[in-house]
C-alpha cells in the first residue's frame, strides 16, 4: 500500500504544517484596543475596540459607516461605487486595515496606547 518514501514524505507534509500552524499563531496579528480612522491622512478619530459602537461618517468625500463589535471591524456600507470597503471581511487583528480609496478614508486597528501616535513609516526626497 504506502512504501516508506511515501510515509516519509506524509510525515514532512504533517511536520510542516504544524511549524506553519505554530509560527502564525506566535508570530500573528495581536488583538488590538484601539480603531483609528484617517481620512485624507488626518485623523478623524479613535474608538476603543472593547466597545460596542456604529460609526457614520459623513464628509465632503462621501459616506461611510462601520461597525465596532466582538472585538472586530466591518465597514457596513459606504456610498463609493466599487463597494470594496464593504466587502472586505471584518478585521481582527493589529495593523490590519480597511480602506476606501475613494473617500481616502482608512479605518485601522492598533494596539495599545503607545500604537496610538501616527507613525511615519518612511521618508523620501
Amino acid at each position: 500500500m504506502f512504501q516508506k518514501k511515501d510515509k516519509l514524505l506524509i510525515l514532512l507534509i504533517v511536520i510542516a504544517a504544524g511549524i506553519v500552524a505554530l509560527s502564525s499563531s506566535m508570530f500573528g496579528n495581536k488583538a488590538g484596543t484601539y480603531v483609528r480612522v484617517m481620512i485624507d491622512g488626518e485623523l478623524y478619530g479613535e474608538y476603543s475596540l472593547q466597545e460596542d459602537q456604529t460609526i457614520a461618517i459623513q464628509d465632503t468625500s462621501g459616506y461611510n459607516r462601520f461597525v465596532i463589535t466582538q472585538n472586530s471591524v466591518k465597514m457596513l456600507e459606504a456610498d463609493c461605487p466599487d463597494q470594496y470597503c464593504v466587502k472586505h471581511a471584518a478585521i481582527t487583528g493589529t495593523n490590519e486595515t480597511i480602506v476606501c480609496l475613494p473617500h481616502k478614508l482608512t479605518v485601522e486597528i492598533i494596539g495599545d496606547v503607545t500604537d496610538r501616535q501616527v507613525e511615519i513609516d518612511a521618508l523620501t526626497q
